[in-house]
């Protein structure tokens, strides 16, 4: 009997048993008017469960097939449909989602008034935002990943690199959509943290922040155990920092950017359990010297 490592999932067993807050995605939902964002589990396997015994063993992670623009619009129709299949723990953080929003946008006046202090109402509005510039580091790491694994010619590197790139494309989708149902002034535009459907208002969530930490997210949690620790400090915090980089051009509230974040790790946490779907659980027949051998591979919780 041989049980193959959870690793080769690239974290989605990880995150499956420490399932991560979905913070504010949960809060978004209801603040635009039922958009649906992303679950935190995989969806659950409604076919039959019995194992199946092959001539072949299951895919490898490098034999599995890679991912394809197809996969992406499967997944998509999964990521908008997911709140229909919420169980009670992600309901659950529903709550945790209105509490972490609300809690940021106390402190939506408090964050502006540090980094624009001593300046006036036309240098607060005339300061530049530095979209391009903000977004380079999450390109940067999108980018390298894809050209190392290019360079390396890594399966795992390409899974990788692609989860990052749905988790993006998802997530700024949702974002972006978002802006224009929920019209948020940002802090640029004017001082009062409540300008809300206001003609456009652009600002809620920070798209930057989301990708940022779309992309952070997949860096962190995904490859094996090895550098586990350096690949949290890397993924977060390129999340966090991108998170600052807004704030500090005054391109986003407080409240912007944490949204940004929740939408950001949800999506991230939804693409990180459906890249390796590939891969099921079962019964394989593998010839031997002198016979066969009977195996059983088994994707741990």
């Amino acid at each position: 009997m041989s049980c193959s490592p959870p690793r080769t999932l690239h974290g989605a067993s990880i995150l499956q048993k420490h399932r991560l807050p979905t913070l504010v995605v949960a809060a978004l939902i209801v603040g635009s008017g039922g958009v649906a964002l992303a679950q935190t589990g995989p969806t659950p396997d409604t076919g039959s469960s019995s194992p199946t015994v092959s001539e072949s063993p299951p895919p490898t992670p490098a034999e599995a097939e890679p991912p394809t623009s197809s996969g992406l619009v499967h997944d998509a129709g999964l990521y908008f449909t997911a709140p229909l299949r919420w169980n009670a723990g992600e309901w659950a953080w529903f709550g945790g989602a209105l509490l972490a929003i609300g809690a940021s946008h106390h402190y939506d006046t408090q964050v502006r008034t540090h980094f624009t202090k001593g300046l006036t109402p036309t240098e607060i509005s005339s300061i530049d935002k530095k979209d391009f510039q903000d977004a380079l580091p999450a390109v940067g790491v999108l980018v390298g990943t894809w050209g190392y694994a290019v360079l390396i010619d890594d399966p795992n590197g390409h899974h990788e690199a692609w989860t990052m790139f749905e988790a993006a494309t998802l997530s700024a989708i949702n974002a972006y959509a978002l802006k224009f149902i929920i019209r948020r002034q940002g802090p640029d535009e004017t001082s009062d943290p409540n300008a809300w459907e206001k003609s456009g208002g652009r600002s809620f969530p920070s798209e930057h922040a989301t990708a940022a930490f779309a992309i952070g997210t997949v860096l962190a949690e995904a490859g094996g155990d090895d550098y586990r620790w350096l690949r949290r400090v890397l993924g977060y915090g390129l999340g966090i920092g991108t998170s600052y980089l807004r704030l500090k051009h005054n391109a986003h509230w407080l409240s912007d950017t944490v949204a940004g974040a929740g939408l950001g790790i949800a999506t991230a946490q939804f693409t990180l359990n459906h890249a390796y779907r590939n891969q099921t659980s079962g019964f394989a027949l593998l010839p031997v010297q002198g016979g066969a051998m009977l195996t059983y591979r088994m994707e741990l919780p």
